[in-house]
């Protein structure tokens, strides 16, 4: 198993615990990496939707455990990459909002595969020229 930065929908479902197949998967790669690597992007957009519900225990819970993440930053490199990925996106007709291409910029900086749930956005990436692997663990 590859070395993995996981979306936001798949740290979310983990979180849930809903998806024995995520689950399984989730464990395994747990088990071989001892923690989750997400972008700066994916804490960004789990607080955001725990406070936008209001569920501050959630929230308050994932930010204790923020320290078992491996959280990569949205630096300068990364920004670039996600810029010329969400131009092309715009320019090309299939805009995917500004979380995908941030994240799918972080996964091709730091050379990782990307777990989503969402493989039609990053499909698009893809197609584009981007080169990155997608896998989703709910399969």
């Amino acid at each position: 198993m590859e070395k993995a930065l996981l979306d936001t929908d798949i740290l979310s479902e983990v979180m849930k615990a809903r998806s024995q197949a995520v689950l399984s998967r989730a464990a395994a790669y747990n088990e071989q990496y001892d923690r989750f690597t997400v972008s700066a992007v994916t804490v960004m957009e789990i607080i955001k939707g725990l406070q936008r519900v209001g569920r501050r225990d959630a929230l308050a819970r994932f930010v204790d455990r923020g320290s078992a993440l491996e959280i990569l930053p949205f630096d300068a490199e990364t920004a670039e990459i996600a810029g010329r990925i969400y131009g092309d996106l715009e320019r090309t007709g299939q805009p995917t909002g500004r979380a995908d291409p941030m994240i799918a910029a972080t996964a091709i900086q730091h050379m990782l595969v990307l777990v989503t749930g969402n493989q039609r956005h990053f499909e698009r990436i893809r197609k584009l020229g981007y080169e990155f692997a997608v896998e989703d663990w709910r399969d």
